[in-house]
């Protein structure tokens, strides 16, 4: 049943001699499942067609901003109208604002917010407004989640519960880092351990609400709620990084889904419809401390790209349907009951993790529920399982610790091929 890959494996031999590891985002490369990566050709509602003409059901989804499913033609239809216009003025446009008007009425923590580039680019900047809103150094990040590739977010935990952390990537100095503080996800002793310790320091604690970069791990419950009410206490701010959940989990994201608002939030992915873009905001009186407003400096020559706006703004006007995020629920509900059923029929031991249209098969005896859980996982399982699955045409995510999506473009005749093919894949994988 493998199918025919040349074409990709041409181009990804010609890509690594002008490309460092012939990628221009590592997990392309399939270093964590092996083998060569498929180059896409063209993407249409839920399915990408590689260069070998060979079709997929994706659950990849541009890793979360194609809740709509690829190409759909209401966001097209705005791209194509503002490109016409011209593709970058630098220089202030309505639609920004009605962009900006948009997530500040239904994500409950933002007053007033700046568009940047990435989700790389917002936490970055949210955690140095947040420094300077609270005149402290410290930074918590949680154990697990991902921020996108800020020096001093990259880290590692050394030994002990909580710790000061150290850089994760060469080229990183130690003083980048020094004022990093890490905390495991889920470990409400080890936060409280650390505010008794250093709660005058800390300007602030950054979590993924839901984290998406070590699988999808959800928070037990009163979890995020409890890093609210440490933080009040001891004057610190709490940044929610919604880049992956902020409209994928409904219109107000995690945060809404969850009761717990945080001081200030990242955005990105869904919020450009597919093209780059990010945001950061919060209360007023924290982001009136931006430049030119107040004295702390950001700027970016493309944020609040029109053409990455336009595709935002059909995005949102699309999820804000009635309906639409209940509709997506059911699909992903029926995916994971027909997986876990052809799981359990093979013999096959998985943890399926899942909250609205986000989720993830870990090859796990039992429930992950941390970054330690996610890596005691099977990858080399989940490797053979990747495989199995795109040789019959779905595509995943090329890592166990990558999160998966169901879009609204995924109709009940994928959801039936996908459980199909896991049930032969989950059968092969009993029998090798």
């Amino acid at each position: 049943m493998t199918s025919d890959y040349t074409n990709s494996e041409k181009l990804w031999a010609e890509a690594q001699k002008f490309l460092p590891g012939g990628v221009n985002s590592p997990v392309r490369a399939f270093g964590a499942v092996g083998g060569t990566p498929v180059f896409v050709d063209l993407g249409s509602g839920s399915k990408i067609y590689d260069v070998d003409g060979n079709e997929y059901i994706d659950y990849v989804c541009s890793w979360g901003p194609l809740i709509l499913g690829h190409a759909d033609t209401r966001v097209m239809d705005a791209v194509t109208r503002a490109a016409s216009k011209g593709t970058s003025y630098g220089a202030p446009t309505q639609a920004e604002t009605q962009l900006a008007k948009r997530i500040v009425s239904t994500v409950p923590s933002i007053e007033k917010l700046r568009l940047v580039n990435s989700g790389t680019e917002a936490t970055m900047s949210a955690i140095r407004l947040a420094r300077a809103f609270t005149d402290r150094d410290v930074i918590v990040k949680v154990k697990g989640c991902y921020h996108g590739h800020v020096d001093a977010l990259l880290v590692k935990a050394g030994s002990g519960a909580t710790t000061f952390g150290s850089p994760t990537s060469p080229g990183i100095t130690t003083g980048c880092t020094a004022d990093t503080a890490l905390v495991p996800f889920n470990d409400l002793a080890a936060a409280k351990e650390l505010f008794a310790e250093r709660s005058n320091s800390i300007a602030a604690v950054i979590v993924e609400p839901v984290p998406g970069n070590m699988g999808v791990v959800l928070p037990d419950r009163d979890y995020l709620a409890a890093l609210r009410d440490l933080t009040q206490s001891a004057g610190a701010l709490l940044i929610f990084d919604e880049v992956m959940t902020g409209f994928r989990l409904g219109l107000g994201g995690a945060q809404k889904l969850y009761g717990v608002t945080p001081d200030m939030t990242t955005l990105g992915k869904i919020i450009g419809g597919g093209l780059p873009v990010g945001a950061y905001g919060g209360r007023a009186e924290i982001m009136d401390m931006l430049s030119p407003s107040g004295s702390v400096y950001q700027a970016g020559t493309l944020s609040g790209n029109p053409v990455a706006v336009a595709a935002g703004l059909a995005t949102l006007d699309a999820v804000s349907k009635k309906g639409f995020y209940s509709e997506l629920e059911k699909k992903a509900a029926k995916l994971q009951g027909g997986l876990a059923d052809a799981a359990a029929k093979a013999g096959v031991k998985i943890f399926f993790s899942r909250v609205g249209s986000m989720f993830t098969v870990f090859f796990s005896d039992g429930p992950v529920r941390d970054y330690e859980g996610a890596l005691a996982s099977d990858t080399k399982r989940y490797a053979a399982f990747f495989h199995a699955m795109l040789d019959r045409g779905v595509y995943l995510p090329p890592s166990q610790f990558e999160t998966a999506f169901v879009s609204a473009a995924h109709t009940d005749d994928d959801i039936a091929k996908t459980v199909a093919a896991a049930a032969e894949a989950f059968q092969v994988l009993e029998t090798s």
